[in-house]
């Protein structure tokens, strides 16, 4: 896992973090990376996670209730209750 074929964290769809995530958790798992690449794959892993926390937060903040009328008409927009 060479750290110049990485692509920034940062430009990450949700989707792609999780499943590279996913794949530094088996590695490590496995128990078979030297200690340097364990490191340096787990900083990359907590860089993704934290990746997938924020495009989860930016996604709860998105959805919304959508409130209809007896006629099935839109009448409003109100922040969904997250408990």
């Amino acid at each position: 896992m060479a750290e110049n074929t990485l692509i920034d964290v940062k430009k990450l769809s949700f989707e792609r973090a999780i499943e590279e995530l996913e794949s530094i958790v088996k590695r490590l798992e496995d128990g078979k990376v030297p200690l340097e690449e364990s490191v340096a794959i787990y900083e990359r892993g907590e860089a993704l996670k934290r990746r997938c926390e924020e495009l989860l937060r930016q996604a709860e903040a998105r959805v919304e209730k959508i409130t209809a009328d007896t006629t099935g008409e839109v009448t409003g927009v109100e922040p969904l209750d997250v408990q």
